[in-house]
């Protein structure tokens, strides 16, 4: 699950990358020729109140890799638009960080975003152009051919200025295109890295954007960046009533981690006990006996049941004991679907 960060030179990319890593690297205007991989907690309260119902000697939240890729200027070189392109096709999900700072210098956030989506489009349909003229000379083919159809659907979309990932696709047609990597297939989150004026949905350059992420299908994050930075520095209880008087229920950083799980099919299950609290994150539509693997391949090969709780219901509870008392804890087979939230206790013999 690596995530890479995007941007032009002074939107506030890097400085968001050091608050979600605690890395500290140098930030401006100037782009830097370096990648910089780090990886940062996924902010979970639900953990916070597992902690304080089991007492654990450790707490460990799920993580999400970030990958920072230098700026890219509009009209740069053409050996740095080539070295982007080829540094996003090894990342699963985009985030792409857009300047929403008031002043005349200040970019168009949505002109931003649209040229970055051209240029991720252009390089898609030229891979999916090419294999089209390839599979055109090739004497024999199935029919009915699986990827040609998929290709050429996609390439009527792309043509029509629309992402890769617009088109829906059968498992067999998704199987055949895994090899292709496309970048507008990726899951895309759009960050509006703006002042205090700009987080309320009624501000015009949040509604300007929220328009353009609305009409391409992918989640907007409002925030700012350098507000963020002030919050995570505040008190646990302090930190509530700031972001109630901005009209947030939680920070931008939870919101942010919130749309890349969704975007890349993500959930978490917990596990809780005297040793450690944790979350584990794995697919969406992952059965019990996968799930197990997660903690140790031991644990699925021989999986017996799982002991399963929602969150929900044992936070009402109160304890574990009280969960068991009111009948929502419950055993459940291997094929069980884990649902995000999920508290697990596997139960299983090698």
């Amino acid at each position: 699950m690596r995530t890479a960060l995007v941007g032009l030179p002074g939107s506030g990319k890097t400085t968001l990358f050091n608050l979600l890593t605690g890395a500290d690297l140098p930030t401006g205007a100037l782009s830097r020729p370096e990648t910089h991989v780090g990886s940062a907690d996924v902010p979970d309260p639900r953990l916070v109140v597992l902690a304080e119902m089991f007492h654990p000697r450790k707490v460990t939240h799920a993580k999400l890799e970030f990958v920072d890729i230098p700026g890219v200027r509009v009209g740069g070189a053409a050996q740095e638009a080539k070295r982007f392109l080829t540094d996003i096709r090894e990342v699963d999900a985009l985030v792409h960080v857009l300047q929403g700072f008031a002043g005349a210098e200040a970019p168009d956030p949505v002109a931003a975003a649209q040229a970055l989506e051209l240029e991720l489009g252009v390089a898609d349909l030229d891979v999916v152009e090419r294999r089209l003229e390839r599979i055109a000379r090739e004497k024999k083919r199935p029919s009915p051919d699986v990827e040609k159809d998929a290709l050429q659907r996609i390439a009527a979309e792309l043509g029509e200025g629309r992402r890769a990932g617009s088109v829906s696709l059968s498992e067999e047609e998704d199987q055949a295109l895994r090899g292709f990597t496309l970048l507008t297939q990726k899951p895309l989150v759009l960050v509006l890295n703006g002042d205090e004026s700009q987080i309320p949905a009624t501000a015009p350059l949040h509604a300007a954007v929220a328009a353009y992420a609305e009409e391409r299908g992918v989640p907007l994050v409002t925030m700012s960046v350098l507000l963020e930075r002030e919050i995570q520095e505040l008190p646990a209880e302090e930190q509530e009533a700031f972001l109630s008087d901005l009209g947030l229920s939680e920070p931008g950083l939870s919101r942010l981690s919130h749309g890349v799980y969704g975007g890349l099919r993500r959930i978490s299950f917990l596990t809780a006990g005297s040793d450690e609290v944790r979350a584990w994150t794995v697919p969406s539509g992952v059965r019990a006996r996968e799930a197990a693997g997660a903690i140790h391949s031991d644990i699925e090969r021989g999986f017996i049941r799982a002991e399963v709780v929602a969150y929900e219901d044992l936070a009402a509870a109160g304890s574990m004991p009280k969960a068991k008392d009111a009948g929502t804890v419950r055993l459940e087979g291997k094929d069980y679907i884990v649902k995000d939230g999920d508290i697990i206790n596997f139960r299983f013999a090698v």
